[in-house]
């Protein structure tokens, strides 16, 4: 270890109480029934619309913004919720911006679409505010359906058989329920403790129980559930991520991205989660613009993304994306390397190195690292999670 890597400079509570409550704010402030109307207005209503095409869950864009301009939010909000029943947290996280305002008629001719996803949390937001429940359970079938992972697609999958008519009992590894949702949005997409109030809200049509600290392979088995049940929807996610290398495999204090932004999440004060004064993130995809985000939000001086073999014209982009989110994080240095490879940024057992000594408080992962020991605080952490490793069910005994 040399003196540069004994100089780490790893703490938490580098900001006052007020900059911490300002940079993990809501990212984009809701918009008021005045801003509603006015942007609602924007639409064309396009027939055969773009946008529509361009969402993954196929929600009747036009439609709901028609009604939002005709003064009907709860109207849009059931037509949001017939096609995505977590369209509240959708209209937070979902990338727009790439998907359906990207193919909005006024993007192509003005270059400002339509504010899409902040019209559709305007229209979800009112609902869940007034507990608006649009949809009834029908008369029971008598028949009872496991649930396996009551992330987004185990909780939807439920919702919809409680709709039917049948009884579900979902079983949930950790110790909420949410998923992604809830252990892997970043801190400042979803404040608020929003995640969980969309579980209340779509599991509050009844006939849905919640089993927490059960596991399959280790607390519930496949074979018994089938036996136990009518049918068995299994909707664990992917609980894996890549990994540097044998050779990171040790390193102090890495972490992967995913695990890093659970924990903030979870962390009742973020005021006590520590980080370098100087972190790298290794990666290129949005998980890495999150951890570099929130590791600024918590006070780290210098940010460097280190992307992985990306084109130069990508890392461009990526790097205009990256430092739009940190001026939303305040000011700072921050930097994205262009195309730089691993062979460039390994970790080493005593520490982080990039290129010898562009970071000395550095996490350094690329879809995995290992766990910090005990004696050393949770810094920063990093990666583009491009290819998670799925992790095998284990058999039934």
């Amino acid at each position: 270890m040399n003196a540069h890597q004994r100089s780490r400079d790893v703490r938490a509570g580098r900001l006052d109480a007020d900059a911490y409550k300002d940079l993990f704010s809501d990212l984009h402030p809701p918009l008021d029934d005045h801003e509603a109307h006015v942007e609602a207005d924007r639409c064309y209503f396009c027939y055969d619309a773009p946008c529509m095409t361009a969402c993954p869950t196929s929600i009747d864009i036009p439609m709901f913004i028609r009604e939002i301009s005709t003064g009907n939010p709860l109207g849009a909000a059931k037509t949001i919720f017939d096609q995505n029943i977590f369209g509240g947290m959708c209209a937070r996280v979902c990338p727009t911006e790439t998907l359906c305002e990207e193919v909005c008629v006024r993007e192509t001719a003005e270059g400002k679409p339509v504010k899409i996803g902040q019209l559709q949390r305007y229209a979800t937001d009112t609902a869940m505010a007034e507990d608006k429940q649009f949809y009834t359970r029908a008369a029971s079938t008598g028949k009872k359906v496991a649930v396996v992972g009551a992330g987004p697609a185990g909780l939807a999958c439920a919702h919809r058989l409680a709709m039917k008519g049948h009884d579900v009992d979902v079983y949930e590894a950790r110790p909420k329920a949410g998923g992604l949702n809830e252990y892997g949005i970043a801190s400042y997409k979803a404040p608020g403790g929003f995640a969980q109030k969309e579980v209340d809200y779509i599991t509050a049509i009844g006939g849905i129980d919640m089993h927490y600290g059960k596991a399959l392979g280790a607390d519930i088995t496949l074979s018994k559930l089938a036996e136990d049940y009518d049918a068995v929807f299994l909707g664990m996610g992917l609980a894996g991520v890549n990994a540097l290398g044998d050779a990171d495999a040790d390193a102090e204090g890495s972490l992967d991205a995913v695990g890093w932004i659970g924990d903030l999440r979870q962390a009742s004060d973020i005021s006590t989660i520590a980080v370098g004064a100087r972190v790298v993130v290794i990666g290129g995809g949005m998980t890495a613009v999150d951890a570099a985000v929130q590791a600024k939000g918590l006070g780290a001086d210098e940010d460097s993304d280190a992307d992985s073999d990306l084109g130069d014209d990508l890392a461009d982009d990526l790097g205009d994306d990256l430092a739009d989110d940190l001026d939303e994080a305040g000011d700072g240095a921050t930097d994205v390397g262009e195309g730089t490879d691993l062979d460039d940024a390994q970790v080493t057992d005593a520490g982080a190195d990039l290129d010898e000594d562009a970071t000395d408080d550095a996490v350094v992962a690329s879809g995995y690292a290992t766990e910090a020991p005990a004696s050393a605080p949770v810094q920063a952490a990093d990666v583009a999670i491009e290819q998670p490793a799925p992790q095998p069910v284990p058999a039934a005994p």
